[in-house]
């Protein structure tokens, strides 16, 4: 009676949301706050990149001024100087040289281009994450179904062997070896359920769903025909971490090309309308004036100059994080191949060592029946195939995620 009660407290609710692997990685890029906090990037990168944009085309701005003296000035009864005046002026200030500020606009281009690139690579670790959940998940069922099925054979174990001694033909020691199995194997089953609850949390927290989310299908994992291989040309097209970096590069790269127009002149063409009222006595009340303004750098005690060591500096940087970024790269592809062709191997090796241990349980409870076996005998029997059962649950695990890295390795997912 005690046993059914805690066999009943050991079944979790089930998560009422189920979902596929790609539903659960499309609603994780689609929906992940992460994700649309990264997005925000793109806008502001937008908006500076209109800024740079309107720095080099047409300005006209208006301005109104007006003057109250302590006394006008009287010349022969004829006002010269009014005491109160209204000055109007309309200034339309449009660059016709301006290199640094047309540098300044395709350097905002580039830094639209690296934040959409760093948007891509954000949604390709919310992927890279809600699959891990995804594979937990997949993985800790199969651990709960390997412990419950140790449970229930060594339910079986402890009903018989408590029969046999209420019969006599067994020991009180048996009975009780065998229901300290039986309790093992529930507490095992009981740690194993609230590691996959904890893991269905965690898919429904990747997916913005406000409930667990549970796997409902196995996810394939093949790799496309047309997969390229591990060389960088080849990764860099696929890969968004690396499109980042090379985005980066080739953004700071133009940023030190630039900086030698720091140096240009720069001309403005103003066109000035102004309108005074009352008209002054010796100027007329409507005048415009068209001015062409050059401002040429000359002396600047290095300024310029530090900012491009400080430029250069940064562009070595993202040089150098690109290099490591595509040879660490290449070793994954390396690493990821031969881990899928070891996971094969270990995942075949450890299906037959779990089918080998199930016929060994099968026998020895045969034989404990005839009394050709001891109770302690049945008991390791049964642990390694709960052991058996675990290591197939971690290689095809292991296997799935090695799967998983190949792709991502050649940059194929999401």
């Amino acid at each position: 009676m005690v046993v059914a009660c805690v066999v009943g407290r050991a079944q979790a609710p089930a998560p009422v949301l189920r979902i596929t692997f790609d539903e659960a990685i499309r609603r994780a890029i689609e929906k992940n706050p992460t994700v649309q906090a990264a997005a925000a990037g793109i806008l502001r990168a937008e908006g500076l990149l209109r800024q740079a944009r309107a720095a080099t085309r047409l300005q006209v701005f208006g301005n109104i001024t007006t003057t109250t003296l302590n006394t006008g000035v009287d010349f022969q009864g004829t006002t010269v100087t009014p005491r109160n005046s209204l000055a109007a002026t309309l200034t339309a200030d449009m660059p016709i040289v301006a290199a640094a500020a047309w540098a300044r606009r395709a350097q905002a281009e580039d830094a639209r281009n690296v934040a959409e690139f760093a948007v891509a690579d954000t949604r390709r670790q919310v992927a890279l994450a809600a699959a891990d959940a995804y594979l937990t998940i997949l993985a800790a069922r199969r651990v709960v179904e390997a412990n419950a099925r140790a449970r229930d054979t060594a339910k079986a174990h402890f009903d018989l062997a408590t029969e046999l001694e209420q019969r006599g033909a067994g020991s009180r020691l048996n009975a009780l070896r065998a229901q300290q199995q039986f309790s093992t194997d529930e507490a095992l089953v009981e740690t194993a359920r609230l590691a996959l609850y904890g893991a269905q949390e965690a898919l429904g927290v990747l997916i913005a769903a406000d409930e667990p989310a549970d796997a409902s299908d196995e996810p394939a994992f093949d790799l496309p025909p047309d997969a390229p291989s591990s060389q960088t040309a080849s990764l860099t097209s696929f890969r968004s971490d690396l499109k980042l970096f090379a985005a980066e590069q080739l953004a700071a790269e133009r940023i030190v090309r630039d900086s030698s127009k720091d140096w240009w002149p720069s001309i403005d063409a103003l066109f000035q309308p102004s309108s005074t009222y009352p008209s002054p006595f010796f100027l007329p009340g409507n005048s415009w004036r068209f001015l062409l303004q050059a401002n040429v750098p000359v002396f600047d005690s290095g300024q310029r100059a530090s900012s491009k060591i400080q430029r250069q500096a940064a562009l070595e940087q993202t040089r150098s994080l690109f290099a490591g970024a595509t040879m660490q790269a290449t070793s994954q592809v390396r690493a990821a191949r031969e881990a899928v062709s070891s996971g094969e191997r270990v995942l075949a090796r450890a299906r037959g060592a779990a089918g080998q241990a199930r016929d060994v349980v099968d026998i020895t409870n045969i034989a404990f029946r005839a009394g050709a076996a001891t109770n302690i005998e049945v008991i390791d029997a049964e642990r390694s195939a709960r052991d058996a059962e675990t290591a197939v649950a971690v290689a095809e695990d292991t296997l799935r995620r090695a799967r998983l890295e190949l792709l991502t390795a050649l940059g194929r997912f999401p």
